[in-house]
């Protein structure tokens, strides 16, 4: 027996829309605050945002919309002086037990130290994919720009638009890839300072509080998914992230990134893993 169209129109409502929708509006369209009250300020007319830290509380923001696959950018100006204990985020994350994440983490460091740019993956709940940079320039003395590339091929982490990281989807060979469960855009300061800084030997010096990170020219060019989704975008928007992988002179910088800047490799550690590193790590690194 065929569905009467009544039918059909509630089955799609109910259904998710998925739509390309380009956003690079302000912080007020774009974002909820979720946590520290006034410690998150929205400023500018909804163009920057500030986080801010002290004894008491952290703060963050997440997206109001989810997303399935997209370019997503951020640029960052992350807490001056001593930040040893802190950790500022900027990552994709769905919700609920098997959780997929990308994340950019940002580990403070005390006063002439640098900060450690701290990136993981993780597909169904599981993680442990990490490898750690430290940066060519200074990102407390000017904003610059982070970006998640996530398509069904790989997910590409770029900062300044160079290439630092490459995770290729292997899941035909049994490496879970997030590729299924909806994603919302989150970023966060928060003080870890059990484990952020030289693996907790460094406290935050509370003195110092308020630490403040800054938040600016937030973009999503994504596949936005939901029951009420409406495209911002025009059928001209640029998908090329859809495919984008590294053509040869990013796979030469994305060298020079891990042979000069990269500090900790979890294909490299054959301690951690005695009965043989991860599946993912005997393929090529880059596509």
């Amino acid at each position: 027996m065929e569905p009467s169209n009544s039918k059909l129109c509630t089955v799609a409502l109910i259904i998710s829309v998925l739509v390309v929708a380009s956003s690079a509006g302000s912080f007020y369209d774009d974002m909820d605050i979720t946590f520290g009250g006034e410690r998150a300020k929205i400023l500018n007319g909804g163009q920057d945002l500030s986080l801010s830290l002290d004894q008491y509380s952290g703060s963050g923001f997440q997206s109001k919309h989810e997303y399935l696959f997209g370019r997503f950018d951020m640029q960052l100006k992350l807490v001056p002086g001593n930040s040893a204990g802190t950790v500022t985020t900027f990552y994709l994350s769905s919700q609920g037990a098997g959780h997929d994440e990308i994340d950019f983490e940002f580990l403070g460091n005390s006063t002439g130290n640098p900060y450690t740019i701290h990136t993981n993956v993780y597909s169904q709940g599981k993680g442990e994919k990490e490898q750690q940079f430290h940066l060519w320039f200074d990102p407390t003395a000017a904003f610059h720009t982070y970006t998640i590339v996530w398509n069904s091929q790989r997910i590409i982490f770029l900062i300044d638009n160079i290439p630092v990281r490459v995770f290729n989807n292997n899941a035909a060979s049994g490496v879970p890839f997030p590729k299924t469960q909806p994603m919302r855009v989150y970023a966060s300061l928060w003080n870890a300072d059990d484990w952020a800084t030289q693996g907790g030997r460094v406290k935050t010096d509370w003195t110092k509080a308020p630490f403040t990170a800054s938040y600016r020219k937030f973009n999503a060019n994504a596949n936005r998914v939901g029951p009420n989704s409406v495209s911002t975008s025009s059928e001209n928007d640029n998908k090329a992230w859809s495919t984008q992988g590294l053509d040869a002179a990013g796979r030469n910088r994305i060298r020079w990134v891990q042979n000069k800047h990269m500090v900790y490799n979890y294909c490299n550690d054959r301690q951690r893993f005695p009965n043989g590193l991860p599946a993912e790590c005997m393929r090529s690194k880059f596509l």
